[in-house]
């Protein structure tokens, strides 16, 4: 079994634009070799938005080098970018963004969540690419709550909801340009579960609402991310509550991360060249 490296948890909270209040997990900024494949994550709320016809959100930018992840539980969220794709997610739906060789795109509240508020909750996670595909043509997954299949867990402890990798003979829908699993894990409380989590791979649940112990007696609550080490194989949970995580486990990309705001690639040179890129037009426009 793998062995708990630290509880990562940030409780200072800043603003996307002016819809996304979150709470920054970890970035490429932290230690890039612990978290690969995953490059950030923003826990965005709970929080609870009054109705408004203002457009809440984050206007056109730019990306390069990794993929967007933005996974809904509470509320709606409206892409639009500059391949022409785009749409409006709700709970349980996910939108993955390819950015690789370079895209602009926006995200707002949507019109109809605008008017009516309500509770919001979101997270959106920054999933790195190989070297051998920075470069290569933008995309587009829309994935519906309906279009992501739920695996009852053992002796009724709770569920899995696959959104990417493989769980009990049950395939998630997104694909990826490496090995990795992303699911949304409910474990009833007082119950017990062993997740699967490859040898060397990165194992990063984060708890979203809840409690749990894991096998070596460390405990993680709301906003709480348990860092495994890489070494071992498998991880045991127990619920002290009704917990809600997003489990986050992949195979690590062992190439250099050069970051520099929306552009993540492996030197400075490409993080240059991404700036020409962007103010020439070349990543598109909306």
């Amino acid at each position: 079994m793998k062995s708990v490296s630290h509880i990562q948890r940030n409780p200072h909270g800043h603003w996307v634009g002016d819809g996304f209040p979150v709470r920054s997990i970890f970035s490429y900024n932290d230690n890039p070799a612990a978290f690969s494949p995953f490059l950030m994550l923003d826990f965005g709320g709970p929080t609870t938005f009054d109705p408004t016809t203002k457009r809440r959100g984050v206007g056109a930018h730019p990306h390069r080098g990794f993929e967007t992840v933005t996974i809904v539980y509470d509320g709606e969220v409206s892409h639009r970018d500059s391949t022409g794709a785009g749409g409006t997610i709700g709970p349980g739906d996910v939108q993955w963004m390819t950015a690789a060789a370079g895209i602009v795109h926006e995200e707002f509240h949507s019109e109809a969540y605008g008017r009516s508020g309500g509770p919001f909750q979101m997270v959106q996670l920054w999933v790195n690419l190989p070297a051998r595909h920075k470069m290569a043509a933008p995309g587009y997954q829309g994935i519906t709550a309906a279009q992501t299949p739920t695996v009852d867990l053992p002796d009724g402890a709770g569920t899995v909801r696959l959104i990417a990798g493989e769980f009990m003979g049950t395939k998630a829908p997104a694909k990826t340009f490496t090995p990795m699993q992303v699911w949304d894990v409910r474990i009833k409380a007082g119950h017990t579960v062993t997740l699967p989590a490859p040898e060397g791979h990165t194992t990063v649940p984060l708890v979203l609402k809840g409690r749990v112990k894991t096998q070596g007696g460390a405990e993680a609550t709301d906003a709480e991310m348990i860092v495994y080490e890489h070494a071992g194989e498998g991880v045991t949970l127990t619920a002290m509550t009704d917990t809600t995580l997003l489990w986050l486990a992949g195979e690590p990309i062992d190439e250099p991360v050069v970051g520099y705001g929306p552009f993540v690639m492996n030197t400075p040179q490409e993080i240059q060249q991404a700036f020409v890129d962007f103010q020439s037009g070349r990543m598109g426009r909306l």
